[in-house]
């Protein structure tokens, strides 16, 4: 059959994703607009998604390499969906400041517990020919959500203005949908297990796997985290556009069209991936961050706007999912949930130094050197992908 690597679990996993980005993506443009509401200064905002961001990193790796060694993935899919869904309806029910900082955590933790086990699973049940596709349909549900979420948010805000505390609630349906067909999934049974040791009290642990694992990975991820370092936030993107004159519903609507275009672009481009390369996709989406970045430095109208929103998504579409495939080839089956593991902790670590790179070079240089600064590594790190051997 064509299809035939769109297995159940591929199409539960995916579906699980989309469920739970709707739900997430619901709340991501409101957040800022509902912590204000209650009192959170800005320096409080930042605080509190620096450490759910910390904790979502760090929490990456070490229950990646507990899932390798338990020789089990489902449970950590399982209670991972489940933290995300009930941490959501936590944000209504109280306005506490160290209440909002326990659900916000709670959340990241359950992307953190989730992540590497998920993306072994799916890794599971491709091929090496086949991992560009399965990776990119998952990638594409997973975005699908980032779009309709955002929608249904600013639909229900047309309606309610200001009634942040019931779209919390209505969060949690399609969070309960992801938990709901996480039941579906089913593992198959494993026996290898690492031969490295693992204790459940070293919460840094799996940064060991750097050294233990192939010198193919080690090179692979080097580049990308080195490119994680420079990849700053999509709020300076959408800064941006707002100085090259969107108002604030074109702002959203540039960020509901780049999800668009990535969600539409992920699956095609893994099947590209699949058939030309994994490294030609990767590095050709590396050159056109650069040319989107490029143009985002000194976009002064609105239509370059647009058209560098477009490539954006296909850069997006044509490097996430592809990075963990092409890393999933190099890795060991039984090492997989802890190599994921380890490059998206350190991707995100890499991820909070990049927003405030990015952050310092716009207050003292401008946008212009922040984003040509981006650009010009993001076609270094290329050039260098390019040409390593792995």
């Amino acid at each position: 059959m064509r299809y035939a690597y769109l297995t159940r679990n591929v199409w539960m996993l995916s579906l699980v994703s989309l469920f739970t980005d709707v739900a997430s993506e619901m709340l991501y443009p409101v957040m800022p607009l509902f912590l204000k509401s209650i009192g959170f200064s800005a320096l409080a905002i930042g605080a509190l998604e620096g450490v759910a961001e910390a904790v979502a990193g760090l929490s990456k790796g070490y229950f990646g390499r507990w899932s390798d060694h338990s020789a089990r993935r489902l449970p950590f899919v399982q209670v991972g969906y489940a933290l995300s869904a009930v941490a959501k309806p936590m944000l209504a029910v109280f306005s506490w400041m160290w209440w909002i900082f326990l659900a916000r955590t709670l959340e990241r933790l359950g992307k953190g517990l989730r992540t590497g086990a998920r993306d072994a699973l799916l890794s599971d049940e491709a091929t090496p020919a086949t991992k560009g596709r399965v990776f990119g349909f998952h990638r594409s549900m997973d975005t699908l959500g980032a779009v309709i979420g955002p929608v249904l948010a600013l639909l229900y805000l047309y309606y309610y203005p200001g009634d942040y505390r019931t779209l919390f609630w209505i969060a949690f349906l399609p969070g309960l949908l992801a938990v709901g067909a996480t039941l579906l999934i089913r593992e198959r049974t494993r026996t290898e297990r690492p031969e490295s040791p693992f204790s459940k009290w070293n919460f840094t642990a799996f940064a060991a796997y750097w050294r233990e694992g192939p010198a193919a990975y080690r090179r692979l991820v080097g580049g990308l985290l080195v490119f994680a370092l420079f990849n700053s936030s999509d709020v300076f993107l959408l800064l941006k556009a707002k100085e090259a004159g969107l108002n604030d519903t074109g702002v959203v609507g540039v960020y509901i069209f780049y999800n668009l275009v990535y969600a539409l672009a992920a699956f095609p481009t893994g099947i590209l991936a699949d058939r030309f390369g994994m490294r030609r996709v990767l590095v050709g989406g590396l050159f056109l961050f650069a040319v989107v970045y490029f143009g985002m430095g000194f976009a002064s109208e609105a239509w370059v706007v647009g058209v560098c929103f477009f490539l954006y998504g296909i850069y997006a579409a044509a490097t996430e999912s592809v990075a963990k495939a092409w890393i999933s080839n190099i890795s060991a089956r039984k090492e997989m949930a802890t190599a994921v593991g380890t490059f998206t902790a350190f991707q995100s670590i890499a991820a909070l130094a990049a927003s405030s790179l990015t952050g310092f070079l716009w207050y003292q240089f401008g946008a212009g050197v922040a984003f040509g600064t981006s650009a010009a590594v993001a076609m270094g790190v290329g050039l260098y992908l390019a040409r390593v051997r792995l």
